[in-house]
């Protein structure tokens, strides 16, 4: 009879696997990329992982956190651009940066969307805005409120643009605007009327950079 098959011998029951962090965080990284932020919660990630949800919550408190820890050095893996001297021109510079970053991780915006949650090694660019902001002689308040302008048409542009490309992959969808629009609608829509037939076109040769520096300029006053 061998020693492990001693009567009265006791198996020994394995422990669990043990998780790291960083199998967490790519874990939710993956979910975020392909379905989202709502499809994102402790249980899904503790069973996508091979745990259950209370060994998560040895490494994150929350799903708010784990958010976070999916934001963690996003930003530095994208080298920062030379800013010029002019703190208009730096501020332009800054934002087209912001919007080419996030256009390539878009799932950052769903996160960046619940407020409060962000990248600290993304911190530089809002500072620099309005840093460069009151340099050209806005108040501290104003120039926060600048940068939230500035961030919103960035942050708006990005989600309008996912929207198109998500519409755009469906060959059935039957798209409404501006298909709706008629003759009949010329005398109270005259302008979206007469844009109607070109819609797309133009629609397609929007520029994020050239709209950002009239914003930018509009938000600063006009300079001599």
């Amino acid at each position: 009879m061998t020693e492990n098959a001693r009567p009265g011998r006791k198996r020994t029951v394995g422990r669990p696997p043990r998780i790291a962090a960083e199998q967490i965080v790519d874990v939710a990284r993956r979910i975020l990329q392909e379905e989202g932020v709502e499809a994102v919660s402790m249980r899904r990630v503790a069973k996508e992982v091979g745990a259950t949800p209370m060994a998560l919550y040895h490494h994150v408190r929350d799903k708010d956190e784990l958010l976070l820890l999916t934001l963690r050095g996003m930003a530095a893996t994208f080298p920062r651009p030379s800013l010029p001297e002019d703190p208009r021109d730096r501020i332009l510079t800054t934002a087209v940066h912001m919007h080419a970053v996030l256009s390539e991780v878009v799932w950052v915006i769903d996160v960046l969307s619940l407020g409060d949650l962000t990248d600290k090694n993304a911190l530089w660019m809002p500072e620099e805005i309005i840093d460069s902001a009151i340099a050209c002689g806005l108040t501290p308040e104003r120039a926060l409120h600048a940068y939230r302008t500035i961030w919103y048409v960035v942050h708006g542009a990005l989600v309008f643009h996912r929207a198109d490309t998500r519409r755009a992959a469906d060959p059935d969808r039957r798209p409404f605007f501006p298909a709706l629009l008629t003759e009949e609608d010329a005398s109270e829509l005259p302008r979206l009327t007469a844009l109607s037939a070109d819609w797309d076109e133009l629609k397609a040769r929007y520029d994020v950079a050239e709209q950002l520096a009239a914003v930018v300029d509009g938000l600063l006053g006009k300079r001599g």
